[in-house]
């Protein structure tokens, strides 16, 4: 892992790139976190993160399914659906500089009776339909592209 000062710069200098994993459930809902951690702390936000140096996309998504969901899932089981870009005017140490993600989108179906959720990174959670979602109450911006197209 790298130090936290490292990691500061390279938010401050370069773009991240990450995986958002848009989960349906078997009824068609889509899975929400409330996040605990800034740049969207407070929002609801589908599950996600970065792709670490030197790992790949599918082991990344392993990783993240299995921290996010507390279920591993494999990238062949979701589908691809678009390239994105996040910017924050704000980021992860609350210090004075924007965050860039450039972000790879997935849609992944599950049962969602397997799911075992984590409180890491989402202090609550909830299954919405797409018409909610669109209209629910802080639901951040960037959830809401991915439903908007």
């Amino acid at each position: 892992m790298l130090p936290f000062d490292i990691f500061k710069s390279i938010i401050k200098n370069t773009p991240l790139v990450s995986v958002d994993i848009v989960v349906y459930n078997k009824k068609g809902e889509v899975l929400l976190g409330k996040r605990n951690n800034r740049p969207a702390k407070g929002c609801w936000f589908v599950p996600g993160g970065r792709i670490q140096k030197d790992e790949s996309m599918s082991a990344a998504f392993k990783r993240l399914t299995l921290n996010e969901l507390g279920s591993q899932f494999c990238i062949s089981q979701a589908e691809f659906i678009g390239t994105f870009e996040h910017f924050y005017a704000g980021n992860v140490s609350g210090d004075g500089f924007s965050t860039h993600y450039v972000v790879l989108g997935y849609r992944l179906v599950i049962d969602d009776m397997l799911l075992t959720l984590p409180t890491e990174q989402h202090s609550q959670y909830i299954w919405l339909s797409e018409g909610k979602l669109l209209n629910y109450s802080n639901v951040h911006k960037h959830t809401l592209w991915y439903f908007e197209q």
